[in-house]
């Protein structure tokens, strides 16, 4: 049946549309886009329900007349999710979210990403009617929260680094929140300067849909999109672990991959984001008071019963010269080591440049080590063969 149809002249667009939806795709030129909703879904010539209209506006394509189009679909077929396919998504952010549209997608958006927002927007759409989409839908995106007892452990730059290399293979559904809300720097950390951060969304609309809290996440030039912490501290106070919970509930709807850097501790907020959790990286450093705090802290949530069951130990800056193992820390947490990243000046250096190591996919040993952490949640990553930093030194280190 058919349940996309696309207005585009582009055949490229058209080929990796038809890829991402299957067969279940009518396409037509833009010429041949009429005025009204319902004399668009009669062309499709009756062959199933149509569940996602996509426009092609890019260069000067008729953005005014297929925002207008939006509008009265928003209007007459509330169930059937419209998307813009643009090559200045900035520009169009605001108007398209008046005008009801599900998405906005940039032209050379790659085949998998294409299926996934595709799906996201018929999904939305359904929900919003009280339906389903779908037989069997997709489940809701990973929650990736990185977190340690203490700071000054290099949570920050594992967080970052996690979140461009998922955003390497998801750049349109990875999206990174900056959790530590008085204090946190990931913005400095991607070299970012956001117009919009996380006391913008708790004081307009952005906790009420999904598509409006997209409006004000920044976009890195590795695709993927960043919710910044407050400019100043003073603006915290008026986050609440609610607000935390709200925010996160919105984005895993909408992204594959969400990855929170929280503040040291075990806050509310972060305490919030733990119950949205599929996945919790917990860090330490190699030094006693680190994994003293880090047992404390797994103590902590076996205590409490808290989410998530999988959680995964990483400890970074693992130096042999500093007296302490990978055994000694097991020993001490009573639990595996699942990461081992060792103290390398290149991860100074990349913080100071506001330039993750894993941006530019080099291949030596520290985005190696780098990316078998972003492999243990990507399901497309690549998975070497060869032993990890952790089982290649894990002996030289005891």
């Amino acid at each position: 049946m058919s349940s996309v149809i696309l207005a585009s002249a582009s055949t490229d667009l058209a080929r990796r549309v038809r890829l991402a939806s299957g067969d279940n795709l009518f396409v037509l030129t833009p010429e041949q886009v009429p005025t009204g909703p319902a004399q668009l879904l009669g062309l499709s010539n009756g062959t199933g329900p149509v569940q996602a209209v996509m426009l092609d506006v890019t260069g000067d394509g008729s953005q005014d007349s297929s925002l207008g189009l939006a509008e009265r679909f928003k209007e007459q077929f509330p169930h059937v999710a419209v998307l813009l396919v643009t090559d200045k998504p900035a520009e169009l952010g605001l108007p398209a979210l008046r005008a009801g549209v599900r998405d906005l997608i940039e032209p050379e958006l790659p085949i998998n990403e294409l299926r996934w927002v595709i799906r996201r927007a018929i999904e939305t759409s359904a929900a919003g009617m009280g339906g389903s989409a779908a037989n069997d839908p997709d489940p809701v995106g990973r929650v990736i929260t990185v977190a340690s007892p203490k700071g000054g452990v290099g949570k920050t730059t594992l967080a970052t680094n996690l979140a461009v290399g998922l955003a390497h293979q998801s750049p349109q559904g990875t999206v990174l929140v900056d959790l530590d809300i008085q204090f946190g720097d990931v913005a400095a950390a991607l070299d970012l300067d956001p117009a919009y951060t996380l006391a913008d969304v708790v004081h307009g609309s952005g906790l009420r849909d999904v598509t409006a809290l997209k409006t004000l996440l920044t976009k890195h030039r590795t695709g993927l999109h960043v919710l910044s912490g407050v400019k100043s501290p003073v603006e915290a106070d008026d986050i609440t672990a609610q607000h935390v919970a709200t925010i996160i509930g919105l984005l895993k709807s909408e992204f594959r991959y969400v990855v929170i850097d929280t503040a040291p501790g075990m806050g509310s907020h972060t305490l919030a984001a733990l119950d949205h959790t599929t996945d919790l990286v917990l860090v330490a450093s190699l030094d006693v008071p680190s994994v003293r705090g880090l047992r404390k802290e797994l103590q902590l949530l076996d205590e409490l019963e808290l989410p998530p069951a999988t959680r995964h130990i990483a400890v970074n800056m693992v130096d042999r010269s500093g007296g302490l193992s990978l055994a000694d820390v097991e020993a001490t947490i009573e639990r595996k080591v699942d990461f081992a990243i060792p103290r390398s000046p290149k991860v100074i250096a990349s913080t100071n440049r506001g330039r993750p190591l894993l941006e530019d996919q080099a291949r030596d040993k520290i985005s190696r080590d780098l990316e078998q952490l972003v492999g243990r949640f990507s399901p497309i990553a690549v998975r070497k063969s060869t032993l990890s930093w952790t089982s290649r030194h894990r002996g030289a280190a005891s």
